[in-house]
């Protein structure tokens, strides 16, 4: 099955306004492809150095507080801001919480919030079919496609330069000035996520080399940790992992990275519920990201939650025997 992308008719005019807008708007500019390239590789690097730098030296305690500390608030700014506020609408959250979610996010070094968010919907709207920009499943299903299809939907496909169109899967966004204002300073949020942690370890140790080590681990190393985490959720939970839900797509639950994904690694039921706020329903599934909505919610911070029923859940299991 195939999903036709909405380009322009074969007379070469433009589709009607009325009529649903494209797909894609366009290619990236030479010099967002560039930064791509640069956000992408150079935390890689410094993830390949990081063995042989710390063997004996450059790791402190310090460092790994940092590192923890901003893993937390960059990745929960994907997972519970970028990807279950902001994508799929799995509750409301106040004026001044939106702002800072968005923030949070940025931080992850993944993309401005409308491009990430009009990325993802568009994953869902055209889920392992034509159209899907990061589908494992695109080359077909021998070893060596599959393995193609591991690579694109890992990060090959941060490398074409097909801009989805933010009009079509994120015009909300667009029309929320303060979101706006975020995206637009995406840059400065690259940098503060950079600096900020080299900034706390000169002044918690005192020192020049404080400086270095928490910008190389709390910095570098923690952004391409937490790129490959989410990487690892498009890649393989859609190839391996247990169904226990209907979905349309090949989604499934992989509890090796349920901790580090901060509950994203429940895919399976995220895709038959995209709008649930919470992924990880079964015994044993550990929920992180669920937990921070709800904390939200307790504070009144958040409400309307999209918490999912008993009912839905049984509904959503028998359909998939």
């Amino acid at each position: 099955m195939t999903a036709t992308l909405d380009r322009s008719p074969a007379s070469g005019e433009p589709p009607s306004a009325k009529g649903p807008k494209p797909v894609l708007v366009g290619k990236r500019s030479m010099g967002i492809q560039i930064s791509v390239y640069a956000g992408v590789i150079a935390p890689l690097l410094a993830l390949l150095v990081a063995v042989p730098f710390a063997w004996g030296w450059g790791l402190t305690w310090i460092d790994v507080g940092l590192f923890v500390a901003f893993y937390a608030f960059s990745g929960l700014g994907i997972t519970v801001a970028f990807h279950r506020y902001f994508t799929h609408g799995s509750f409301k959250a106040k004026p001044w919480l939106r702002v800072l979610l968005a923030i949070a996010g940025s931080m992850a070094v993944q993309g401005p919030v409308i491009t990430w968010v009009a990325d993802h919907r568009r994953h869902h709207a055209f889920s392992d079919r034509e159209g899907d920009p990061h589908s494992p499943w695109a080359f077909g299903n021998t070893p060596l496609a599959v393995a193609k299809g591991f690579w694109h939907s890992h990060m090959g496909w941060l490398f074409e330069r097909d801009q989805s169109n933010a009009e079509r899967f994120a015009p909300d966004l667009l029309r929320d000035k303060a979101i706006v204002s975020v995206n637009k300073n995406f840059g400065w949020l690259t940098l503060a996520t950079l600096l900020l942690p080299a900034i706390l370890g000169g002044l918690i140790s005192w020192s020049l080399w404080g400086a270095v080590t928490a910008f190389f681990w709390a910095g570098l190393v923690r952004v391409c940790v937490l790129h490959h985490v989410t990487w690892s959720v498009n890649s393989i939970c859609h190839m391996i992992g247990e169904r226990p839900f209907a979905a349309r797509d090949k989604s499934a639950n992989f509890w090796p990275l349920a901790i580090f994904s901060f509950g994203e690694s429940w895919h399976n039921l995220h895709h038959a519920d995209p709008t649930s706020a919470r992924h990880g329903v079964q015994r044993g599934q550990i929920d992180i990201s669920a937990r921070m909505i709800w904390m939200f919610e307790k504070f009144g911070w958040a409400h309307s939650v999209r918490w999912p029923t008993p009912q839905r859940l049984d509904r959503l299991a028998v359909e998939s025997k």
